[in-house]
């Protein structure tokens, strides 16, 4: 069977090939992007840079990158010189890659022509002449087969030699590791047990296929290759960094600094002297002069978290560097120059503190040159919450060196049935918390969510208007949510902070804090 699929966006050129690597510098070529790895990147302009460079290394004028779909027993090209088609699948045991990935066995093909395991279909449909072939399986650590990478044509040979393969398959080997380090791995783990809802991804640490976050994904490619300042709205905990990060990592400040600022963990005070620094004698202790986090970033991104926590005198200096690219050190009266971007993030409501003079009006509209507004979890559905569950779950399980647990199809429906006040983060550590606490499997009773009353009394028949409750029972406003939910993770980890911390991704200073209003004493 041959096809074509449309997959994923593919908008982005990655940073220049360097040196050609000698073709027997096998060590060199996942040097280039390996520190990509664990970044948001996105994944389909990774692996097809990541194709090129095997290609060179190999002598080869074309590769391919097959992946496998278990639930359809295919194999689909996920980065490939195919500039005549988009995508193509072949069955197991089709062709020589899908012998490879049955048998998971190396071939060498010197003469395609009369060769049984050849599938001339594909050399038919795009008008390319295959000469010669090499293909070898793609592994996971645990010996399971998810892929194939194959070779065509060696230039200035007629065939791949037996040091070719031995080559192609120390690099399958790289690849096959590097790969289980990236949401898509996870994403075709989660395929396996979920045949129904296809293999999709965008970028790397970023999941989700909901129609809200693909028209994100789009803005993100069209804005990222540009300097064009960013606002990202959305409720907190919804994944606005990873955005900011996904804006910078896929620019083309990529391999320059990304500094972030978090107004809400800053005292008023203290965020003009972050954002821009002081001159020593500025105020008493200053004693000498300090960088802030624009020149610290010179040439790369600031992202600015919690914009709408900034003072309104600082908003103006803010303003100044929108505009103009220069500011003055706290204390000084040299003008410094900067070349950043900037990315902002907030959960406020910006126009609404413009009309209460809370937010300067012209920094906002300097700021919001392209705006993308995050969904909520909840009105992202169910499949990505699965999605997103299970990738949580094989994160965590690898963190804490346990084995991936079972989710079982009551706690799924729970995650799915919930609400998730507090978005991404919150499921992200309702999974954590769950994985340290199961065995095996995870039961409905170890989410660490509030207990719901399903069985509340429906309105008395005959009322002429629906009865809302200002508190339905068992619900519990946000704040009780991240108090449960802190106090559990600190109990998990015997009390201490600092793992704690860790763990809640916030910093020790902030979880002190919330102790404190909790009841709780500071650590002598």
């Amino acid at each position: 069977m041959l096809y074509e699929c449309y997959g994923g966006g593919t908008a982005f050129v990655l940073p220049p090939l360097p040196t050609m690597p000698q073709p027997s510098d096998v060590s060199q070529v996942l040097l280039s992007v390996g520190s990509l790895v664990g970044r948001e990147v996105d994944l389909d302009a990774f692996l097809q840079t990541l194709v090129d460079r095997i290609a060179i290394t190999m002598q080869a004028d074309r590769g391919t990158l097959w992946l496998l779909d278990p639930a359809r027993g295919e194999l689909f090209s996920r980065a490939a010189h195919l500039p005549e088609v988009s995508q193509i699948r072949v069955k197991l045991g089709q062709g020589v890659a899908g012998h490879v990935a049955q048998a998971g066995e190396s071939v060498n093909v010197p003469e395609p022509r009369g060769e049984r395991l050849f599938f001339a279909d594909i050399d038919r449909m795009t008008g390319y002449r295959t000469t010669s072939l090499l293909a070898v399986p793609l592994r996971d650590t645990e010996g399971a087969i998810y892929g194939v990478l194959q070779v065509l044509n060696k230039r200035g040979a007629e065939r791949f030699t037996e040091e070719d393969i031995e080559r192609l398959t120390v690099i399958a080997g790289q690849v096959g590791t590097a790969l289980q380090s990236t949401s898509l791995y996870q994403e075709l783990k989660r395929a396996k047990d979920q045949p129904q809802a296809p293999v999709g991804y965008f970028f790397n640490r970023i999941i989700g296929e909901s129609p809200q976050l693909k028209s994100i994904y789009r803005l993100v490619q069209k804005a990222a290759p540009t300097d064009a300042t960013v606002l990202l709205r959305g409720e907190s905990g919804c994944g606005k960094e990873l955005f900011a990060r996904a804006i910078h990592v896929n620019g083309p400040r990529r391999d320059k600094p990304f500094v972030k600022v978090d107004c809400a963990a800053l005292p008023a005070t203290l965020i003009e002297n972050e954002l821009f620094g002081h001159e020593k004698g500025a105020y008493t202790g200053a004693d000498h002069r300090v960088p802030g986090k624009f020149e610290a970033a010179d040439s790369g991104t600031v992202f600015i978290d919690e914009l709408g926590e900034l003072p309104l005198p600082v908003q103006g200096k803010l303003l100044r560097v929108l505009q103009d690219r220069e500011f003055e050190r706290v204390g000084g009266t040299q003008t410094v120059k900067v070349d950043v971007r900037i990315v902002a993030a907030t959960n406020r409501d910006l126009m609404k503190m413009v009309s209460e003079g809370k937010f300067r009006e012209d920094l906002y509209y300097r700021i919001k040159v392209v705006e993308m507004v995050l969904p909520p979890l909840r009105e992202r559905g169910g499949e990505d919450i699965e999605r997103l569950a299970r990738h949580f779950v094989a994160t965590a399980a690898k963190r804490h060196r346990l084995e991936t647990p079972r989710l079982s199809a009551a706690a799924l429906e729970r995650l799915k049935t919930y609400r998730w006040p507090g978005n991404v983060r919150e499921l992200e550590n309702c999974v954590e918390s769950a994985v340290v606490l199961c065995e095996g499997e995870i039961l409905e009773e170890h989410l660490p969510l509030p207990t719901v009353d399903r069985g509340a009394p429906a309105p008395a028949t005959g009322s002429t208007e629906p009865t809302v409750s200002a508190n339905p029972a068992g619900l519990l406003p946000l704040a009780e949510v991240e108090r449960h939910h802190i106090l559990r993770v600190l109990e998990s980890v015997k009390g201490n902070r600092t793992a704690a911390a860790k763990v809640l991704e916030i910093g020790r200073n902030t979880l002190a804090r919330k102790l404190k209003e909790y009841g709780f004493a500071d650590e002598a």
